[in-house]
C-alpha cells in the first residue's frame, strides 16, 4: 500500500517520512487545524525535498481560485478536497485533485467508485482526529482505488493488507503532538503498511 504522511509542518518531519518510504506528504491549508501551514511555509519545505514524492495540499471550504493559487505558491502537486464541492469547482481547478469522502455509512464508500478517492470517517472536524471507519464496510468492495484514512496507526495498518487498498493516509496516528511527527511511529507505520 502506498503511504501518505499528512500534517507535515517541518522539513525535519518531511525528511523522516521520506526516508522511511512515504510516497506522499500532506500539507494542511485549513486554518482551523492544529496542523495548519501557510502556502509560503509549505514552499520553504517543499523546495528542499527530493524528487518523486507527491506533495498534497489539503483544502476545506475554499473556492477554486484559492486552491489553484495555494497549490501554485506552495509547490504542491495534488489538491485534496475535504468538502462537498460542486462539479463546477472541480472543473475550475488547474491542478490534479483527489476527492475526500467523509463516510457516515457503508453506502458512502461507494461514491465515485470509478475514481481514485480518499475515504475518511465523518466527524465535525476535518481530519486528524483519529476516528476510525468500520472496516467491515470494505468487505467484498473493490478497494484498489481507495486511500483509507481515519484512526490508523502502526498497529492496525497491518490488518488492512487483505483489502487491497491503493493507499493509506495517517496524521495523528504517528504524532508526538499536533503537527509533530514521531520518527519511530512513522517508520513502523510505513514498514507495516508496505
Amino acid at each position: 500500500m502506498r503511504c501518505k504522511i499528512c500534517g507535515i509542518t517541518s522539513y525535519e518531519d518531511a525528511m523522516v517520512a521520506i526516508k522511511a518510504g512515504a510516497d506522499a506528504l500532506g500539507f494542511v491549508f485549513y486554518e482551523k487545524s492544529p496542523r495548519y501551514i501557510s502556502p509560503s511555509n509549505a514552499k520553504k519545505i517543499i523546495k528542499k525535498l527530493p524528487p518523486f514524492v507527491e506533495k498534497v495540499g489539503l483544502f476545506v471550504n475554499m473556492d477554486a481560485q484559492i486552491i489553484n493559487s495555494y497549490i501554485q505558491e506552495s509547490g504542491c502537486t495534488l489538491a485534496q478536497i475535504h468538502f462537498e464541492a460542486s462539479d463546477e469547482l472541480y472543473e475550475q481547478l488547474f491542478v490534479p485533485y483527489i476527492r475526500v469522502i467523509r463516510a457516515k455509512q457503508k453506502k458512502d464508500i461507494l461514491k465515485y467508485c470509478d475514481k481514485y478517492r480518499l475515504i475518511d470517517a465523518h466527524c465535525e472536524a476535518y481530519g486528524g482526529v483519529g476516528k476510525r471507519l468500520n472496516i467491515e464496510w470494505f468487505d467484498d468492495v473493490d478497494c484498489s482505488k481507495i486511500i483509507l484514512a481515519g484512526g490508523l496507526d502502526a498497529i492496525n495498518v497491518s490488518s488492512l493488507k487483505q483489502y487491497g487498498f491503493y493507499g493509506v493516509d495517517v496524521s495523528s496516528g504517528v504524532e508526538i503532538s499536533h503537527g509533530k511527527k514521531d520518527p519511530i511511529k512513522v517508520k513502523e507505520f510505513i514498514n507495516n503498511a508496505k
